[in-house]
């Protein structure tokens, strides 16, 4: 599976009555349902350890392009009616602030080793608590509630698996409990986040601004009121979009098939 495509419905598995295994692309698993693939006996493999570099480097990105306001300044710069460029035209400083990680698993602990370099403040919440030497490597503090995470941060970065739990994780009650001066970075899933009240809150300034990665759909249709926000900045989920990173993945599906196919145990095997 490429992109969630095939669609793995029973359908599908009622034709392939000799599927062995799918081996699906990334780390979301959300568009599988797996009480479906083992009542046909068909194991899952996905590749969720090459995407997560990649993913926390864009996690970064999208939070300097935000808080330095890159693609405001970029279209400033080029455009025909600029004549000057403004004083008091500001972004604000990574250097210093508070970065709220929601889900430090390999991919939000990764956005902390980098976000470390920046002088970053590091909260994170997560299911379970990290061990005190990983807290230390970082300098991380845990929150066991995310709601005092919120409270704290000047930047809200999400990196969760789409479950039952966490889907529209972020509300309208998370949202008024940032910061007016917070930022909210999404790099999991876009059903994460209650879009409507993420616009709400982006228009009424209960947030000050957003760095999304990924939507729900994707793409946004082209009339959404999020593409239409001078305080929000979207990408096309490129979270693992690098020529490298996209031939590993492909090279352990393979693997994952070829094992699946041989009886050996399955790299990546999702249980």
């Amino acid at each position: 599976m490429w992109y969630h495509k095939p669609v793995i419905n029973e359908e599908l598995l009622q034709s392939l009555p000799n599927l062995k295994i799918v081996a699906s692309s990334g780390v979301g698993i959300d568009h599988l349902d797996l009480s479906l693939l083992s009542s046909y006996g068909v194991k899952l493999s996905n590749t969720p350890f090459v995407v997560s570099t990649d993913t926390a480097d864009l996690g970064m990105a999208l939070m300097l392009a935000s808080s330095r306001r890159l693609v405001e300044g970029y279209q400033m710069a080029v455009s025909p009616d600029t004549e000057y460029f403004p004083a008091d035209w500001l972004g604000a400083e990574l250097s210093g602030a508070t970065l709220g990680i929601v889900g430090m698993g390999t991919i939000g602990y990764k956005v902390a080793e980098r976000a470390k370099a920046f002088e970053m403040k590091i909260l994170y919440h997560n299911r379970n608590q990290r061990n005190k030497e990983e807290e230390s490597a970082v300098g991380a503090i845990y929150c066991k509630k995310i709601d005092d995470l919120l409270h704290q941060s000047d930047f809200v970065l999400l990196s969760v698996n789409l479950t039952a739990e966490t889907h529209k994780l972020i509300g309208k009650r998370e949202l008024e409990l940032m910061k007016p001066t917070a930022t909210l970075i999404n790099i999991s899933r876009g059903l994460v986040v209650d879009q409507d009240a993420l616009v709400e809150a982006l228009h009424n300034k209960v947030i000050k601004a957003a760095a999304l990665d990924v939507t729900y759909p994707e793409p946004l249709p082209r009339d959404h009121p999020l593409l239409k926000l001078k305080n929000v900045i979207i990408t096309p989920h490129i979270g693992s979009a690098t020529k490298k990173t996209r031939r590993l993945m492909m090279e352990n599906m393979t693997e994952s098939i070829q094992a699946g196919l041989t009886g050996f145990p399955i790299p990546n095997e999702v249980l």
